[in-house]
């Protein structure tokens, strides 16, 4: 994947260069530095971050489905 491409999948997992690092035990610099130089992402950066939205959004449905609000009977 190209850089942009990264930074566009980022954006829409709501995580910034910085929090993605972290995240994964990266250098932040080595990210922002290496790969934009490059203009490439490591093979594993796409389906990381695929199954990271696809984790955020089944974490956002349960959180739906099993509200702690009282329920009628």
């Amino acid at each position: 994947m190209d850089y942009q491409t990264f930074k566009t999948k980022l954006k829409e997992c709501n995580l910034n260069i910085k929090q993605f690092a972290e995240i994964c035990d990266l250098n932040p610099n080595a990210i922002s530095i290496n790969w934009r130089s490059k203009n490439e992402t490591p093979k594993w950066v796409n389906t990381w971050l695929d199954n990271y939205q696809k984790a955020k959004t089944l974490d956002n449905l349960k959180t739906i489905i099993c509200d702690d609000t009282p329920r009628n009977p």
